[in-house]
C-alpha cells in the first residue's frame, strides 16, 4: 500500500532511514515528506507508535502536481478516480483538514471542499449521504499541499506526531522534536557514545537521544489516543513492540547554565519515562573541562543561544568562544560536533580558531524557522 510520512524540509533522508530501519522500505524522497511502500497496515501503526522524525503518517491515494487556479477542478477529479469503499459506509464518519506549505491557499477551503467532493462522490457512487462528525470522527481524511504538489490520504494517526507529550515545561528557544532527534541521527551517534547537550535548555535532545537509544516508543504514553485503534485487530500490537524496549547504561549529559531550565528538563525527562537514562545538571559552559576528562567525549550535540533581543553579539561571540574552547579539550580526536544556528557564519568563525574543521552543512526548517545544521570535527 503506497503511504506518505511528512516531516520537516531538511531532514527527509532521516525520515528515509527510519522507515528503513522500522519496516524495511525504501523510500522515494520529496520535499518536506518521503513517499513509501507498506506491506501490511501494522507497518503504519508502527511508524505512528515508534518514529522520532515525522509528522504525519498517510495512508496515499495518491498525489497530483497542480497550478492554483485549477486546483479545485483537478482534485475534483483526483477524488472521483478513488474507490472509497474500503475506508466509507453509512455507519462510518469522516472529516477532512489539511496543511499548505509555501502556497497562499486557505486551509479551511481546502478542507471544505475536499469534503463536499467525496460527499459528492459517494453520493453519487453509492446512493446515500455520508456523514460527517467533526469532533470524533472514524477517519480522517487528510489534504497535504507542499508548494504545488497536493497529497490527497488518510491521517492513521490522527494527531500531530511532532508533538510530544512530555513537553509540559518549555524553554523559550525549544527545538522541535522531530529535529532534536534528526541532529542524533546526523551525528550518527549511537548507545555506547558518550554524548552532552551543553546548552540542554528543557532537555528535547538528550531525552530524544534518550528515546531512541533505548528503543522506547516515543508515544508509549500515547496508545490510547491513535485513531488506527478503530482498524486495530492484534491486541497485543503494541505488547510485542514494547517488549523490545532496552534498559543500556546510556552516557547521556544535559547542562544549562539556568537552574529553571534543567529543572524542567528533569520533569520532562521523568514524563517521558526515561529520567532514569540521563544526566542532568545545571552547569556554566566554562566548567565542562571540570566534568570530562580530556578527549573523553564522542558527541556534543546542541542548539546554543543565539543573538537576540536579550542577547547582544558580544556575549554570544563569548559564549561560542569559550563552547570551542572547552569542545577543543573534552572532545576525542574522532568526536563530532553538531550544532543547529541561526548564527551560522559566528559559529565558524570560532570553529575555526580552534581548528575544527567543517565536514557537514545543511538547511532545515523547524516548523516556519529556517535554521543551519553544521557538523564539525577535527
Amino acid at each position: 500500500m503506497k503511504a506518505l510520512a511528512i516531516t520537516s524540509k531538511g531532514i527527509e533522508d532521516i525520515t528515509a532511514l527510519e522507515i528503513k530501519e522500522l519496516i524495511n522500505s525504501e523510500s522515494e524522497i520529496k520535499e518536506s515528506c518521503v513517499a513509501f511502500e507498506a506491506k501490511k497496515p501494522e507497518d503504519l501503526y508502527l511508524l505512528c507508535y515508534k518514529a522520532q522524525s515525522v509528522e504525519k503518517i498517510l495512508f496515499l491515494f495518491g498525489y497530483f502536481n497542480f497550478n492554483n487556479k485549477n486546483l479545485f477542478d483537478d482534485l475534483k477529479k483526483h477524488i472521483e478516480s478513488i474507490d472509497f469503499s474500503k475506508w466509507l459506509s453509512k455507519e462510518i464518519t469522516f472529516k477532512v483538514t489539511s496543511k499548505i506549505i509555501d502556497n497562499d491557499l486557505s486551509t479551511q477551503e481546502i478542507s471544505e471542499k475536499t469534503g463536499e467532493f467525496i460527499i459528492n462522490c459517494i453520493k453519487k457512487t453509492k446512493k446515500y449521504r455520508q456523514k460527517v462528525d467533526l469532533n470524533n470522527p472514524d477517519i480522517i481524511f487528510f489534504v497535504y499541499i507542499f508548494k504545488n504538489t497536493c497529497y490527497l490520504g488518510i491521517d492513521i494517526a490522527g494527531f500531530e506526531l511532532h508533538k510530544r507529550q512530555y513537553r509540559i515545561f518549555q524553554h523559550p528557544s525549544a527545538l522541535r522534536a522531530t529535529i532534536a532527534y534528526s541532529l542524533i541521527r546526523i551525528a550518527n551517534a549511537d548507545e555506547k557514545d558518550m554524548l552532552i547537550d551543553p546548552f540542554t535548555g528543557s532537555g528535547t535532545i538528550p531525552i530524544e537521544a534518550a528515546l531512541y537509544f533505548s528503543n522506547f516508543p516515543v508515544n508509549y504514553f500515547n496508545k490510547d489516543k491513535f485513531l488506527f485503534l478503530k482498524f486495530l485487530k492484534n491486541k497485543k500490537f503494541f505488547e510485542s513492540i514494547d517488549k523490545k524496549i532496552k534498559t543500556p547504561k546510556l552516557k547521556i549529559y544535559g547542562y544549562d547554565a539556568v537552574l529553571g531550565y534543567i529543572i524542567s528538563a528533569k520533569k520532562n525527562a521523568k514524563i517521558a519515562g526515561i529520567d532514569k537514562n540521563l544526566k542532568l545538571s545545571r552547569c556554566e559552559i566554562s566548567w565542562l573541562d571540570t566534568k570530562f576528562k580530556k578527549n573523553s567525549v564522542d558527541k556534543i550535540i546542541t542548539y546554543p543561544p543565539q543573538e537576540s533581543k536579550n542577547i547582544d553579539q558580544k556575549i554570544t561571540e563569548k559564549i561560542y568562544d569559550e563552547f570551542f574552547y572547552q569542545a577543543d579539550f573534552i572532545l576525542k580526536k574522532q568526536g563530532r560536533i553538531v550544532l543547529i544556528t541561526k548564527s551560522l557564519e559566528l559559529l565558524k568563525k570560532y570553529a575555526d580558531k580552534y581548528k575544527f574543521k567543517l565536514l557537514d552543512e545543511r538547511e532545515v526548517y523547524s516548523g516556519k524557522q529556517l535554521l543551519s545544521v553544521i557538523v564539525f570535527g577535527r
